[in-house]
């Protein structure tokens, strides 16, 4: 069998690319989705008596039109405020508290909103952007359960979700696997032998200090997973499912070779069309 390393010469040939919206095709989905909250915020803006009254007369609005007035009062007012906790009703006072001396003043956001073009598609565009934020590694994982089950089905079981929910938790399935460690796969034999745990991935971009975190994660994860294996006498490997342009920036490719050379067969790398070639029955029961 190839390893991953071999592939690397045509590597383009070998990644899957999920399409991405070109600008401006997504401008009246976005106009859509944000019409009504922004003319909610313009509303509310007019009304309030400055920028922590704004924030407490949002919150006070039904959801979903909420978190999306929230999402252009980031923009306006506090970009400083991080993203989760500002969804959260209850955070409201120690946001006001811990970031409220950042706020933009009040006239300041009047003076801006009434210099802006009424719809803003700019605007409108920015806060689409983190809409399909996971898409595409949803589209891998759900691309992989599909040819596994109808490859596999008979004789093994498959957990994970197929697109967006819960991680399989290997405390859960692992007999004595002490941490509530995430995975996005585990495969078993149908007596739930563990044979794979697995991780999925899909990188369009890719670099620098990025590289690193996710080579030390990964390195980690094969550590912690093969002295497990060892330990309890299991035929336990580990499935890195990577795809996506990002791979063929840095050192991404040559990273991922080095995992899977280093570790005696037992860790796979692979993108979607190296699975029939190499993710194999002999490589599951190995």
């Amino acid at each position: 069998m190839n390893s991953f390393s071999s592939y690397k010469a045509d590597a383009f040939k070998w990644i899957t690319i999920f399409d991405s919206a070109f600008y401006p095709d997504y401008l009246d989905e976005a106009k859509m989705l944000y019409q009504e909250p922004l003319n909610c915020f313009i509303e509310l803006v007019n009304k309030a008596e400055n920028s922590v009254d704004l924030l407490q007369m949002i919150i006070e609005e039904p959801n979903p039109l909420r978190n999306q007035v929230l999402k252009i009062f980031r923009r306006y007012v506090s970009p400083d405020t991080p993203v989760e906790m500002i969804k959260v009703k209850n955070k409201i006072p120690n946001i006001i508290k811990d970031f409220g001396d950042r706020f933009r003043d009040l006239e300041d956001v009047r003076k801006n909103l009434n210099g802006r073009p009424v719809p803003d598609e700019v605007l409108m565009a920015l806060l689409i952007q983190p809409k399909d934020r996971g898409k595409k590694g949803y589209d891998l994982t759900e691309a992989f359960f599909l040819w596994f089950q109808k490859t596999f089905e008979k004789n093994y079981l498959i957990y994970g979700t197929e697109r967006a929910g819960k991680d399989v938790m290997l405390n859960q399935f692992l007999p004595n696997w002490k941490n509530e460690t995430p995975a996005d796969i585990l495969i078993s034999r149908l007596d739930k032998t563990p044979l794979v745990v697995g991780f999925a991935r899909y990188d369009s971009d890719r670099g620098g200090s990025q590289e690193d975190d996710r080579l030390g994660g990964n390195r980690d994860k094969v550590t912690d997973i093969l002295k497990y294996s060892h330990d309890n006498a299991l035929p336990l490997k580990v499935f890195f499912l990577n795809d996506g342009p990002g791979l063929l920036l840095g050192s991404m490719w040559n990273d991922y070779a080095s995992l899977e050379n280093h570790n005696n067969g037992r860790v796979m790398v692979c993108t979607l069309k190296m699975l029939q070639a190499r993710f194999t029955e002999d490589w599951l029961n190995s």
